[in-house]
């Protein structure tokens, strides 16, 4: 009971999770996930999907969601270090447009659980990042959306290093701005 602990981050229903880390000389143990805890901090959330993915150092990914089905999704680093950053989408709203980062590495084992109707992206700090999440709903092709990563109106505060060289997907070069697309769940 209560291994995890749960802050909220100032949008509603966006949390940064740190669950209980058991080290000794042996190395570390924690568990990742546990439903009842998560049900006992009032997060109720049911996962359909596990993704990973490995990146390099540079890399910036979102900022995405689905359109049609979107997601929530528990996501953390198991290899390396991110930046990962969320933009409140939801239609009413009173944080309609704000953000909010934080940084996920295999070190700190924090957890950044972003809900259905946010918009959602990392950067990669470390030279590589595994990076892991669960989804409450399927991946459906053509149904992503997305909205720049440096969108001035949302204005993201990415800790871009001197001399960083971006990778960036095609794509998340030509999503319209939020302020042009007026896109809301």
């Amino acid at each position: 009971m209560g291994r995890i602990k749960v802050t909220d981050c100032g949008i509603e229903g966006l949390y940064v999770i740190e669950p209980e880390v058991h080290e000794d000389a042996r190395g570390y143990f924690v568990e990742t996930y546990n439903y009842r805890d998560m049900q006992e901090k009032g997060l109720d959330m049911v996962f359909v999907q596990d993704n990973q993915s490995k990146s390099h150092k540079g890399v910036l990914r979102g900022m995405h969601f689905q359109m049609r089905h979107p997601q929530g999704k528990l996501v953390r680093v198991i290899r390396g270090r991110v930046f990962d950053a969320a933009v409140d989408l939801r239609r009413g709203s009173v944080t309609y447009g704000k953000w909010y980062g934080v940084e996920l590495s295999e070190e700190n084992k924090k957890q950044f659980y972003v809900p259905a109707g946010f918009a959602h992206g990392y950067l990669v700090l470390s030279d590589e990042a595994e990076f892991c999440y669960k989804c409450t709903d399927f991946y459906h092709p053509g149904d992503e959306g997305g909205i720049p990563f440096d969108d001035p109106e949302v204005g993201i505060e990415w800790p871009f290093e001197k001399g960083m060289e971006l990778m960036i997907a095609e794509r998340d070069r030509n999503w319209e701005r939020l302020s042009v697309s007026k896109f809301a769940f």
